[in-house]
């Protein structure tokens, strides 16, 4: 059954039709899904949701489309890991993450996506297309491979070599483009006019692609057993990802899910050469300044974020924090996952980890909450970040004395550590 009632601009109110539109022609604001949630409510449960599939459309009846064969490479119920090592560091008491690493192609791109290219097939697309910093580049041409689509990819020239690889393999088009991501995002705003028979993911369908984030708070209220955290930490980019986390635990709640109305406060992590949510957050205004994108977080580089507003007042309504963090700290947010739970991210999940260090230190994030950290990449995605950073502890010769000159002393401090 489909309970999606329209579009509705989300600045006017002014309805549409659910149609392949994404800005209001009235006001100019950005388009969102509405649905029939009487509706939702009649049908949904959660034994009816614990018997779906093991991916993202076992909440079918809350996504924007429904298709018997969704395009889908099995992204979702990605594992929630109890962190109780790195909240000792931190000083915080129930820690989890969000393992979004365990996607197919690596990232939380896949959950967006593969919401995207069903209804873009549905509309009749033949092309899918996408402006990326990288994994949604990778998920529109494995999506699309999938689907027997042609796919068109357009990135910032400088991106992170495993991406454009993981990218190019697919056999779609790959374009670099000599600019930020915010040049490439102009440019496709411009082709969806010269291409209208072009689905962009993150364009003309961005209304639908959107929806797929909320998946990420329905898997764990429920691998929580049907209950919301008190605290979610959340990378920002372009802000969607965010406001959608926020929405999905309202969503729960209204179609009766949840037992309790969820209070989650909301907190929103970035890095200091592009932060315009976090600077607008400490300096209490409303007004994003775009920037020009200076990090190695590469997936978070963009300066002139969509919905940044809507994030930032997602983050102030729900009672949350924002902060950003600097590169060297986004290395270290990387090292420490790693080191205390063997998850090793991007450096968007360097950027999380090391902002939920930070939030905890300034007592931004409690002790007594219940805290989930959402990590959405792959390390091997941007492992060269980490050059010169990491290493072998020791490049010995092949016999037991080298060995034991070189790690002698090592040696001799676990076994300390390991009788104590």
């Amino acid at each position: 059954m489909d309970f999606v009632s329209g579009l509705r601009c989300r600045e006017c109110g002014r309805g549409y039709p659910a149609e392949a539109l994404h800005v209001c022609d009235f006001c100019f604001g950005p388009l969102e899904v509405t649905y029939d949630y009487e509706k939702i409510a009649s049908v949904v449960t959660r034994e009816r949701i614990e018997a779906g599939p093991r991916s993202i459309w076992r909440y079918a009846d809350l996504l924007p489309v429904h298709d018997a064969a969704p395009v889908d490479l099995g992204a979702g119920f990605t594992p929630l890991v109890r962190a109780d090592r790195l909240a000792s560091e931190l000083g915080l008491g129930e820690l989890w993450i969000k393992d979004d690493t365990a996607n197919p192609t690596g990232s939380f791109k896949d959950r967006v996506v593969s919401v995207a290219l069903t209804k873009a097939r549905q509309l009749g697309f033949k092309v899918a297309a996408c402006a990326s910093t990288g994994n949604l580049a990778n998920s529109v041409a494995a999506h699309a491979a999938r689907a027997g689509m042609d796919s068109i990819v357009l990135i910032p020239h400088d991106l992170e070599r495993a991406k454009v690889t993981m990218t190019a393999v697919y056999g779609g088009t790959l374009v670099a483009v000599e600019g930020s991501y915010d040049d490439v995002n102009r440019l496709c705003a411009e082709l969806t006019s010269e291409q209208p028979d072009w689905a962009f993911v993150n364009v003309n369908v961005r209304t639908y692609y959107a929806e797929g984030s909320k998946t990420l708070a329905f898997e764990v209220a429920e691998q929580l057993g049907w209950q919301a955290p008190d605290h979610v930490v959340v990378p920002i980019g372009s802000g969607s990802q965010l406001t959608k986390v926020a929405k999905g635990f309202r969503e729960l709640w209204q179609v009766g899910l949840l037992d309790e109305e969820p209070s989650v406060r909301v907190s929103g992590a970035q890095a200091e050469g592009c932060s315009p949510v976090a600077t607008a957050f400490a300096e209490g205004t409303d007004a994003i300044r775009p920037v020009k994108p200076n990090t190695i977080a590469k997936s978070l580089a963009i300066g002139n974020p969509a919905d940044g507003w809507y994030a930032l007042d997602a983050i102030r309504s729900s009672g949350g924090s924002c902060a950003s963090v600097t590169d060297a700290e986004v290395l270290d947010g990387i090292g420490l996952l790693a080191r205390t739970e063997g998850i090793f991210a991007e450096t968007a999940g360097g950027v999380t980890i090391a902002t939920l260090a930070k939030l905890a230190a300034q007592g931004a994030i409690r002790a007594d909450e219940r805290v989930v950290a959402m990590v959405t990449g792959h390390g091997l995605k941007t492992a060269e970040a980490l050059t010169g950073v990491v290493g072998p502890t020791a490049t010995i010769a092949p016999t037991l004395e080298s060995f034991g000159d070189a790690l002698g002393d090592q040696l001799n401090t676990i076994r300390s550590q390991r009788s104590s």
